[in-house]
């Protein structure tokens, strides 16, 4: 009997049982990830002795054992092994180091990763061992899990829906993550509105803090905001689908449907690789940026040991470039022995500066294929929407140093030397318009640059990114329309290119939706705390709209409304100009007639 016949009657005699059993396993896999998670929150949320560790430890090797019978279990259940194995090869070579692991413990009393780090002299390795686990662990439930995400496109909710969803979900997770006893310093659960305000703050890459995130927060705290920070600036629903794609289970239609609409491409089908570029060049660039962080830390700068100075060099590049503003110094980067290091400000304005114009002009200014095409025909232009993103931004990072360096001359930038005064001038601009972080005390800014700075938030960053305000393409159009209205021209263009009503209607629609929204919060803002100055009300709810940041010193001060009020506007500021963007964007049923003109007067 050859192998394929005998496959061939192997799968007849499965196939009466296959639904079902599949059906079973799928639902029992759903169950022990969510006991995994429990697992891990409560490793890392309650205090836990050594007996009870171990434990943990058993528990865990119990699921391994468990998805690598349920691989087998799928495995055995497939029509076309080869194809299975093809299309789930990372899960596959998972159970495989599983099942290596596995062997070398039954063998030699001792796990193969444990075993070799122990032939290095390694010997205090448990708590590293399980660390390791704990990761491994994570991979295989996201790999689990996310395949929950492809079942999610059968409710036919609106992109729009789906996008303010994820962040409620991202937002209610890291809430509960936060008022665990471990992830502060007190021992005891952080109040739930703090919590609440750190996760909106966090997730919505604003930077706005109501506790010292340095001290108040311990190890385990500070990666759960950076974890959110990570998340909230790309989306999770973008790390879903990757996840998906990369783990072989394929990404549906409607999914790549949601993607397009998320990613603003033209083309169905380049969805799924222009995912994966911006997955790819985020990480790339992250990663340079932590790198050349943890070389230009102060030597006089204190870390307790080389794995903070690592972490801090990651943490803040996440946060510079997902434009968080959120710092591991209580000063910011105001803190002594961080304000002077002005290479290392030049590092993190260039982080803040890509994250705040967006994936797209990223990847057209530097992808690969990009790079290759501007090369082989010279006379290719980047496209126009890249074009509007960096000389807008660079025109209001100029405007701004200006300003900073005019009307701070005589106070915040009186004992610093011209250089220095350049640097920091084109850092608080760079900063202002989204990212949040300071190298000067804001606090002591003179009310002339804090109305420019609450100019800059307004605009924001651009379109695609992960800053906020009304964005820099709208801030052009707004721009293009005045001007084409001052000199009598009836159709908006712009290099050489026409632009829509529709579009316009867009732009104004965001500008003044977003003058509504700040408007409403100030008023409110006056009522509940109104032993504030008006300037600073307005300019810390403009920061919190525009996901900037940057305060006065003010945010831990105001009342539980005030409070209420910003983390509103953070939550819509971050979401609410995309889903109304998305809500325009959609098709409308055309009718085959024309009301009759109206003469309003105007002005």
């Amino acid at each position: 009997m050859s192998l394929q016949s005998f496959r061939e009657k192997a799968n007849l005699f499965l196939y009466a049982s296959k639904e079902r059993n599949l059906r079973i396993l799928r639902y029992a896999s759903f169950f022990v990830s969510l006991f995994a998670v429990t697992l891990l929150i409560f490793f890392y949320g309650f205090k836990i002795e050594e007996t009870t560790k171990q434990l943990f430890v058993a528990f865990i090797k119990a699921t391994f054992v468990f998805y690598v019978i349920a691989y087998l279990i799928k495995f055995i259940y497939t029509f076309e092994p080869r194809k299975f194995i093809k299309e789930t090869r990372l899960e596959g070579i998972l159970m495989l180091l599983l099942v290596i692991d596995g062997t070398s413990y039954f063998l030699f009393n001792l796990p193969l990763i444990q075993n070799f780090f122990y032939q290095l002299g390694f010997h205090n390795f448990t708590d590293i061992y399980i660390l390791f686990i704990q990761f491994y662990l994570l991979l295989i439930v996201s790999l689990d899990l996310s395949a929950i995400s492809s079942k999610i496109s059968k409710f036919n909710l609106a992109p729009s829906t789906l996008f303010i969803l994820s962040f409620i979900l991202l937002i209610a997770i890291g809430s509960v993550l936060l008022m665990l006893p471990e992830m502060n310093t007190t021992g005891k659960s952080m109040p739930v509105l703090e919590a609440i305000f750190t996760a909106i703050s966090a997730s919505c890459v604003t930077g706005l803090i109501v506790v010292d995130t340095a001290t108040y927060f311990t190890i385990k705290g500070h990666f759960v905001i950076m974890l959110l920070m990570q998340l909230g600036g790309l989306s999770i629903i973008s790390f879903a689908t990757f996840i998906i794609s990369i783990s072989g289970t394929g990404v549906g239609i409607k999914q790549q449907l949601m993607m397009k609409d998320f990613l603003s491409t033209d083309s169905l089908f380049s969805t799924k690789g222009l995912l994966h570029q911006i997955i790819i060049l985020t990480l790339t660039i992250e990663a340079a940026g932590a790198i050349s962080i943890f070389f230009l830390w102060d030597p006089n700068l204190y870390f307790e040991t080389l794995g903070d100075k690592i972490f801090f060099s990651l943490f803040h590049s996440i946060s510079a470039f997902n434009n968080a503003g959120f710092s591991l110094f209580t000063n910011g980067l105001y803190e002594n022995g961080v304000r002077n290091s002005y290479m290392l400000h030049i590092v993190i304005g260039v982080l803040i500066f890509f994250g705040g114009i967006g994936f797209s002009s990223i990847r057209d200014l530097f992808g690969i294929q990009s790079l290759r095409q501007r090369l082989k025909y010279p006379w290719k232009k980047i496209k126009l929407s890249t074009q509007i993103a960096l000389y807008v931004s660079l025109a209001l990072i100029i405007t701004g140093s200006i300003a900073f360096f005019l009307l701070e001359q005589n106070n915040t930038l009186r004992n610093l030397r011209f250089v220095e005064a350049i640097i920091t001038s084109v850092f608080q601009s760079v900063t202002a318009r989204t990212a949040g972080f300071n190298t000067v005390d804001f606090s002591m800014i003179g009310q002339p640059m804090l109305i420019f700075f609450i100019f800059l938030m307004f605009i924001g960053a651009s379109s695609g990114s992960t800053g906020g305000g009304i964005k820099t393409s709208t801030f052009a159009l707004l721009i293009l329309s005045a001007y084409s209205t001052i000199i009598g021209k009836r159709n908006f263009e712009l290099d050489r290119y026409s632009i829509s009503y529709e579009l316009m209607n867009r732009a104004f629609s965001i500008a003044f939706f977003a003058s509504g929204i700040v408007f409403v919060g100030v008023f409110i803002l006056t009522i509940s705390d109104p032993h504030i100055p008006i300037l600073h009300l307005v300019f810390e709810e403009v920061s919190a709209f525009a996901t900037v940041g940057l305060s006065t010193g003010i945010t831990a001060n105001l009342s539980t409304t005030g409070k209420i009020v910003l983390m509103c506007s953070m939550f819509i500021g971050r979401i609410g100009i995309l889903t109304l963007a998305f809500t325009l964007s959609s098709k409308v049923v055309s009718r085959n007639y024309k009301l009759p003109s109206a003469h309003i007067m105007v002005g």
